[in-house]
């Protein structure tokens, strides 16, 4: 089974991201399963790395990293990065800049689409 996953709420300004990873890194682990992870809007916010968050506080950035170590493959919105001030180096390194149009050819690819 093939799954995307999009995320477009805010990093933290709510729990929309984390509930997305965490079923993104759980499908992730499955046998059979691959899974793809695009961040539009807010979203991309996850993957900048060294997430300075207080103690006891989920780590999205560690989140994506551990379903990108699965399997998953991240994909996050170039012109949402540019709106926001967050350059490829400030990445984490399972993340990448990304398109439209790749996007769309993943949807055309996932026989699941999860939106959060």
């Amino acid at each position: 089974m093939k799954v995307l996953v999009i995320l477009q709420g805010p990093a933290y300004g709510d729990e929309r991201a984390y509930n997305g990873l965490r079923l993104a890194g759980n499908l992730a682990k499955r046998e059979g399963v691959e899974v793809r992870i695009f961040c539009f809007g807010d979203a991309v916010g996850c993957a900048i790395a060294d997430q300075q968050v207080p103690n006891g506080y989920y780590h999205l950035d560690r989140m994506l990293t551990s379903a990108a170590r699965h399997g998953a493959e991240v994909g996050l919105c170039g012109t949402c990065m540019d709106a926001r001030g967050i350059l490829d180096p400030m990445l984490v390194p399972d993340a990448r800049r990304s398109t439209l149009d790749e996007v769309t050819d993943w949807i055309m690819w996932a026989d699941k689409t999860v939106t959060f």
